[in-house]
């Protein structure tokens, strides 16, 4: 097959017969190679078909920064999860569970870690789903010799619940949809930025609006958990994004008479500060 376009060292794209792009994966196979030269299908490891095209281009972005050795744990979890569940998961789950466990280790090894405040209800109601998230953690000890927090099992479980929601009828949507919309027109216009609505981080701000959103709608709230510390480095070292959040607050009480937890407040200003400071901002 022949390579039609190089990613990095370990990754290429290709056309099959159909023309139809595939990406390809294997330690060194574009090493000194060059687009139209040949790689023999005996040294690629891995192959991925992403049938949505909004998915594919994506990924193609997301594995040029991510160790091959990431992308295949996400690859498994994702085979392990469709083998438990017995359901169809949308494409975007390559995108937002291989970038998630990528961080998560890169956050392990720098010696933080972020409490899951939906971790009880996580395992209350997506139970299989944190099956899988609890033998995630396992793969990836064995595969790294770390072991990172339960919490991660239960925002693994989320990314496989988010991934079966084109599946089925969500109530309330409209609602979820309005929220997240007037929420980012927050954010765009406190900084004056217009996002890049195809960039992975845009797509990790949205998935974690979808979910407030839907607590907001469903009229539930969550108690803050012991965080103070982590909330007060945050509020420092993120401060216009914690502005913007202020402002967030503000506009979601006085309309839906919704008051965000300090934790709700807090992980919103992580997500705005990495969306914002990626669009350039």
């Amino acid at each position: 097959m022949k390579i039609f376009k190089i990613l990095n060292n370990n990754t290429a794209v290709i056309r099959d017969e159909n023309g139809r792009e595939k990406v390809v994966m294997g330690k060194g196979i574009c090493f000194k190679k060059k687009a139209g030269e040949e790689i023999s299908p005996e040294v690629i490891d891995k192959t991925f078909s992403l049938s949505a095209q909004e998915a594919h281009n994506k990924f193609l972005v997301l594995v040029q920064d991510v160790p091959m050795e990431h992308i295949t744990l996400g690859e498994e979890i994702i085979s392990e999860a469709k083998f438990r569940l017995g359901k169809k998961l949308n494409d975007m789950i390559y995108i937002s569970l291989i970038d998630h466990v990528h961080t998560s280790i890169l956050r392990f090894l720098d010696g933080v870690t972020v409490k899951n405040v939906l971790l009880w209800d996580i395992r209350r109601f997506y139970k299989d789903e944190y099956q899988v998230g609890l033998w995630a953690l396992d793969r990836i000890e064995e595969s790294l010799k770390i072991r990172l927090p339960e919490d991660e099992a239960g925002f693994i479980a989320l990314h496989l619940a988010n991934a079966q929601m084109d599946q089925e009828i969500m109530h309330n949507m409209y609602e979820i949809t309005r929220v997240m919309q007037e929420v980012v027109n927050i954010v765009k216009y406190f900084f004056h930025i217009d996002f890049d609505e195809d960039d992975v981080y845009y797509y990790r701000f949205i998935t974690h609006l979808k979910f407030f959103a839907k607590r907001l709608v469903e009229h539930k709230t969550y108690e803050d958990e012991d965080n103070e510390d982590l909330w007060q480095l945050i509020k420092g070292k993120y401060k216009e994004s914690y502005r913007c959040v202020e402002k967030i607050t503000q506009f979601i009480e006085k309309k839906y008479g919704y008051c965000l937890s300090k934790d709700e407040q807090l992980y919103l200003t992580i997500h705005i500060e990495r969306v914002v400071a990626k669009t350039g901002a």
